[in-house]
Formats: C-alpha cells, sequence, structure tokens
C-alpha cells in the first residue's frame, strides 16, 4: 500500500522529508483483538494506523481496563516513545484486523536529530496528539466517574 501523506500524522511531514521517514516504516498487521501493549511497559516503537481500528484505555484501579478512546486510519498509535522514562501512558487494543506502518523508536529519534525540520515537524504532530489525548481521557473519566454535570465543554489546558 503507498503511504497517503495527507492523512493524519504523515500530513504533518513536509513532503519532501516524507520518503525519509517512511523508509524507516515496516508493515504491520494484527489479527482480531490483539493487546499491541500494556500501561508501564517499554515504549520502543510506534505506528501509524492504515485500516482498522484501536481501543486506548489505562487502568482504573478497582475497576479494571477503561476504554478513553479509539483511533483508526491515519492515526498515530503510541507517543510515549518520544518522551523519557519512554514507558506506555496507556493499553492499546485492536477491535478486529489492523494493518499500521511501524517505526523502531530510536531509529525515528535519530532521524529527528539528523534532520531538526522533519524533526519539528513530528514532535508538532506528536505533541498534538498527547493533547487529543489528554483531552479524550478527561472527558471520558468524567463521563464514567464525574458527578453528573461535571463534563466541561471549554478547552482543557
Amino acid at each position: 500500500m503507498i503511504p497517503q501523506p495527507d492523512v493524519g500524522v504523515l500530513a504533518a511531514v513536509p513532503a519532501e522529508h516524507h520518503g525519509r521517514l517512511m523508509a524507516l516504516a515496516r508493515e504491520a498487521a494484527f489479527r482480531s483483538v490483539t493487546r499491541i501493549f500494556e500501561e508501564g511497559e517499554r515504549a520502543d516503537r510506534f505506528w501509524i494506523i492504515r485500516s482498522g481500528t484501536v481501543a486506548l484505555d489505562l487502568q482504573v484501579p478497582g475497576r479494571g481496563r477503561a476504554v478513553v478512546e479509539t483511533v483508526g486510519a491515519g492515526a498515530l498509535l503510541g507517543w510515549s516513545w518520544l518522551c523519557p522514562p519512554r514507558q506506555w501512558h496507556l493499553g492499546a487494543e485492536t477491535r478486529g484486523p489492523v494493518h499500521a506502518w511501524e517505526f523502531d523508536a530510536g531509529a525515528v529519534r535519530d532521524l529527528c536529530a539528523e534532520d531538526p525540520v522533519l524533526g519539528l515537524a513530528l514532535v508538532t504532530a506528536v505533541a498534538e496528539t498527547i493533547g487529543d489525548r489528554l483531552r479524550a481521557t478527561r472527558t471520558r473519566l468524567l463521563d464514567l466517574y464525574g458527578p453528573p454535570g461535571s463534563q466541561l465543554n471549554g478547552p482543557t489546558s
């Protein structure tokens, strides 16, 4: 499958740098329902989803896993690889078959260090993803555990 640079996180990478990033990609496929990673484990890779959906969850003490967001085609799966201590902040499980491009985090960090334009674009895309996941997690936890009427409609910091 040919990468679509105008979709999701790939759109953040300048066209002239797209090939350098995609040269590090390898195809990954997950069959049916598969646990991809667990909260707290070492984050040494990330994925860009091509097709299918992945549920992101967190462990809620005494209640088990709570799904906070579901992501699909074009989405970045995993941002913890960029920020020390490089451990997953959420867990991830496919909701059916998923096809993705998988990237070795160390190789991508090295590429970003040698190509600052690509690095800034990718770090910006990851920061946007972190913000989106934080808002989604906050909203979902308010839905699940907050008192009635506690969900706020305004932006969060």
